[in-house]
């Protein structure tokens, strides 16, 4: 979250929107106030809001469309707030219904507003704390006793020192390392080790898997790395 968390206010009363722009900008608080679901769309485009503000009652697209909206687009990494006219429990409850984290009911007190602006930053900065970030790719991975380094684009035996490898019998490796139980056709090895096509000749793959063989297993004439499945191809059993 910004060092001062944006609010966006939708509301179609201009003296309302600024009065409680300005407020909030007091406190500490990045305001933009807008009076329709258009201009608001538009803001939205150009940052996003740690809370939005949505008067129920706005013309042309109300702002239950636009809570349902934010919601599909961002989560519960928004909050939203919607504002009623006194006595619109069923907005209220649609409202709420449809993902708003709070409502507040005109006519009301900024100190009010102010407070239930900071409880749902506290659930948005939550929400955003809880999401799950994607694992980075491993850098290397084990094939056997040997590891392979990506970046390195190395492997390295039991003791870490590396194996004199050629360009083409590390991407062999890394194929193997990154599909264990995988069986891989000529074919596809080919590709692998040839992928502009250059070597029409898929039993050249024979010969090349005989001598990366000769260079990463213990015994190449009875190998326990890359195994032959007769009529399919190679494996790596993992």
């Amino acid at each position: 979250m910004p060092d001062k968390p944006r609010v966006i206010v939708v509301d179609d009363e201009p003296d309302l929107r600024e009065a409680v722009a300005e407020y909030l900008g007091q406190q500490g608080l990045s305001v933009r106030a807008v009076g329709d679901a258009a201009a608001f769309r538009a803001a939205l485009a150009e940052a996003t809001p740690d809370i939005a503000l949505l008067d129920i009652s706005l013309p042309g697209e109300d702002g239950l469309s636009l809570a349902r909206f934010l919601r599909g687009a961002h989560g519960q990494t928004v909050g939203i707030i919607m504002v009623t006219a006194a006595g619109e429990v069923v907005d209220r409850v649609v409202g709420l219904e449809i993902g708003a984290d709070d409502y507040v009911a005109k006519p009301f007190d900024l100190r009010e507003l102010l407070a239930r602006v900071r409880a749902t930053l506290r659930k948005v900065e939550a929400a955003r704390a809880a999401i799950v970030l994607p694992a980075k790719p491993a850098e290397r991975i084990p094939l056997g006793p040997l590891t392979v380094d990506i970046a390195a684009r190395k492997v390295m035996d039991e003791t870490g020192a590396p194996i004199d490898l050629t360009a083409m019998e590390f991407d062999l490796v890394l194929a193997f390392a990154e599909r264990p139980g995988r069986v891989l056709t000529r074919a596809q090895l080919l590709d692998i080790a040839h992928p502009g096509g250059s070597d029409p000749f898929d039993r050249s793959i024979d010969v090349r898997i005989t001598r990366l063989r000769r260079k990463i297993e213990r015994n190449a004439a009875a190998p326990a790395l890359i195994r032959t499945v007769r009529g399919a191809g190679y494996v790596y059993d993992g």
